[in-house]
């Protein structure tokens, strides 16, 4: 039988998630741009930030009304 978890294990459990997620080391910027400008700048990231050495990478992204594409790069704050 499982334990019984009282709202502060609840909260602890959060917190803790929390944690783990700020101590991630990756720099993420997020851009909403038309779709054009949108590729433009991707490339351009990858170009400063090569994925070699930042671990560059979109994330995630979607496309918005009136064609613009809203995108999250994913890298490294510096290369090793």
């Amino acid at each position: 039988m499982p334990p019984i978890r009282r709202p502060a294990d609840l909260a602890r459990s959060s917190a803790m998630r929390l944690a783990r997620h700020k101590a991630d080391a990756f720099r993420r910027e997020t851009f909403a741009l038309p779709r054009v400008q949108a590729r433009e700048k991707a490339r351009e990231l990858f170009r400063r930030f090569p994925k070699a050495a930042y671990q560059t990478e979109i994330e995630s992204w979607r496309v918005l009304p009136d064609d613009c594409i809203e995108f999250t790069v994913r890298r490294l704050p510096s290369a090793d």
